[in-house]
């Protein structure tokens, strides 16, 4: 299977180099070039399999050049960091309503489905395109995909990995699984500045003329970890089919019923991971696009305007404190028949005026419905979740269940619905015990321990480690400053490392 760019769909990639170049070099975002088909007879298959299996036979259906041996190998190796013999367990809470855990992994977030596997397919991919480059993956995060990337390419040869995050804009416990990250080849620095300037300024990196020469004369190129990359993206959409077999084969659905999936969403890569799914066939009734106070992407599937010149909201769910939802460029490839010229067009809106418009009625977004929820409707959803189900939300999974509780009372769609669940709820400690407890504590260790004796919920233990590690990155930058900081942090001698990070 070819990629294409969804700026330019002449230009054309193999998987291996979608994989190791993150971003087409043009700025446009690497797709498949087609989708492969889910039939009977690949879904009868899947549902006999454990996880890393049915990962390593999705995988094998996008990346050509990969035995589906070596994919099982990354697989097993990737899925044996988990907590429990499954990654991602689908919990019954009520009938006809499942949660899907994506939060078992070593960093305690969904990223972690796809940044375990990541790290082994860049260095395979690397391999067979005879690279024998040092890797830079560059990372803009809004608080889990740094530390899970972080911890993804940890000492792995040949790759340094630098991560950018709002200095104020994540949780504490966010931030204090990046500060203290260990590896001699990690790099991590604060941005005085919002998640989209982040992200706005890796990206520019990976497309500056003069950034790729100096790096390429000391024999280094980059990548990402980031969504945008089709190496991080192909792997979250297993866990949809995943589900699927799941709800089979415990009989809550017969094959071929439709199922809504529900997905706490910013950047937009986990849905657009579910509308693959649902593109390579996967029975599916609606995508349910769930925004928290930055409703960006609600406005966008209720009226067509994409709009960033707003008010940027800081929130209890920061990992969807986000404008810029790159993944939004795949969708738009895809829902307007492929269409490059119009992709480019309205990128360009959104580069010179900070918005472009589409009409929805004329493009395929069908299978689409989105809502959002303020601070207020997050904080009662945790509280009513737990005293009615027993059942500890993150705040990101809160905004998922309040909308969908809405969309419920609106349509009456009785249809099975999965919860995406995206993160444990002890790495939003303050908040979550804050809502279920009708308290004001703003201790995190604090808030950890009465968590966990108000809720009896287990606490991961790498959460209650964190406290013994030490600080390791404190280099703050001011938004404009993520090139020099890649210099600084790659090429100085000694400067940037974790020894000299300083603000």
């Amino acid at each position: 299977m070819k990629y294409v760019s969804t700026r330019d769909r002449m230009r054309t990639y193999t998987a291996a180099e979608a994989i190791v170049k993150g971003i087409s070099d043009d700025g446009g975002l690497i797709v498949p070039s087609s989708f492969p088909v889910l039939d009977d007879g690949k879904l009868n298959a899947l549902t006999e399999m454990d996880y890393p299996e049915r990962a390593a036979s999705v995988l094998a259906e996008y990346l050509d050049g990969f035995s589906c041996e070596e994919l099982l190998d990354y697989a097993r190796k990737a899925y044996s960091r988990f907590d429990g013999d499954d990654p991602c367990p689908l919990v019954k809470v009520d009938d006809g309503l499942y949660m899907l855990e994506l939060w078992h992994g070593p960093t305690f977030a969904f990223k972690d489905m796809a940044l375990t596997l990541l790290p082994h397919l860049m260095v395979a991919s690397k391999r067979k395109l005879g690279d024998d480059s040092r890797t830079l993956i560059l990372v803009a995060t809004s608080g889990d995909t740094g530390k899970a990337a972080l911890e993804g390419f940890r000492d792995v040869e040949g790759t340094e990995i630098i991560v950018f995050y709002p200095a104020d804009g994540v949780s504490a416990m966010q931030k204090r699984q990046m500060v203290t990250q260990q590896g001699s080849n990690v790099h991590v620095a604060g941005i005085k500045g919002n998640f989209d300037d982040a992200q706005t300024a890796v990206k520019r990196v990976f497309t500056d003329p003069e950034v790729i020469a100096k790096l390429k004369a000391h024999g280094i190129e980059m990548s990402s970890a980031n969504s945008i990359n089709w190496g991080r993206l192909a792997p979250q959409i297993a866990y949809y089919i995943s589900a699927y077999c799941d709800l089979l084969n415990s009989g809550e659905i017969t094959k071929g019923e439709k199922v809504n999936f529900v997905v706490p969403t910013g950047n937009f890569g986990n849905i657009l991971a579910g509308y693959y799914a649902y593109k390579m066939g996967l029975p599916v009734n609606k995508l349910i696009v769930a925004s928290n106070a930055n409703n960006i992407l609600s406005d966008f599937f209720s009226k067509g305007e994409y709009d960033i010149n707003r008010k940027f909201f800081k929130t209890m769910s920061p990992s969807m404190d986000i404008l810029v939802s790159s993944n939004l460029e795949r969708l738009i490839f895809e829902a307007t028949g492929r269409d490059s010229a119009k992709v480019r067009r309205l990128y360009d809106d959104l580069k010179n005026k900070g918005r472009f418009e589409l009409e929805l009625d004329a493009h395929d977004f069908d299978v689409f419905e989105a809502g959002w929820a303020d601070e207020d409707e997050t904080k009662e959803t945790i509280h009513n979740f737990f005293d009615l189900d027993d059942y500890v939300l993150d705040p990101h999974t809160a905004v998922a269940v309040s909308v969908y509780s809405d969309y419920a009372d609106e349509t009456d769609d009785a249809t099975p619905t999965v919860i995406v669940s995206t993160a444990s709820p002890y790495k939003f400690a303050c908040d979550v015990y804050n809502a279920v407890a009708d308290a004001r504590e703003k201790d995190t260790d604090k808030a950890v321990m009465k968590l966990s004796m108000f809720t009896a919920a287990e606490c991961p233990d790498g959460i209650l480690a964190l406290n013994s590690l030490p600080v390791r990155h404190t280099k703050v930058i001011p938004r404009d400053g993520v090139k020099q900081a890649v210099y600084d942090f790659v090429l100085g001698d000694g400067e940037g490392s974790a020894d000299a990070d300083k603000e």
